[in-house]
């Protein structure tokens, strides 16, 4: 797995993981890798930081945060009808999203939106099998 930071032709950044550098490539040139903010299609990789590794476990564990940024609301909002939206128009498979997901994926089941959770070694399969998902987000008020 890869991460790159990407950003878009209207300068929003995001980060993106792919199985490998070809699978990026190859996404890339089919034109499905999007912006995460407004879908724009004309994406190119990002600088990047080098990954060093950190020696306290407390650091490792911090998440990237961002702070207050103009449209900071704005794009709160745009995530919780996104959520809302999913939840309203997709099929709840709980614990077994990635067994579904594969199962739509390789035509095995019809074709729908659904979600729920899966492990963290579910979405590394779900990743190396070239399916796509994206991840729900949780926007409680306090967040």
């Amino acid at each position: 797995m890869i991460q790159y930071a990407l950003q878009c032709s209207k300068g929003h950044r995001f980060d993106a993981w792919f199985k490998s550098a070809a699978a990026y490539d190859e996404q890339q040139a089919r034109g499905i890798v999007t912006c995460a903010q407004c879908g724009d299609a004309e994406v190119e990789k990002a600088p990047m930081a080098p990954a060093l590794q950190r020696r306290d476990r407390a650091a490792a564990e911090r998440l990237p945060l961002s702070a207050a940024h103009p449209d900071a609301a704005k794009f709160r909002d745009m995530l919780r009808q996104y959520r809302k939206k999913v939840m309203s128009e997709a099929d709840y498979v709980g614990d077994r999203f990635a067994e579904e997901a594969r199962k739509i994926h390789f035509e095995e089941a019809a074709a729908r939106g659904i979600y729920g959770e899966a492990t963290r070694d579910e979405v590394a399969g779900l990743v190396e099998d070239g399916i796509e998902f994206l991840p729900l987000p949780d926007l409680g008020e306090d967040n």
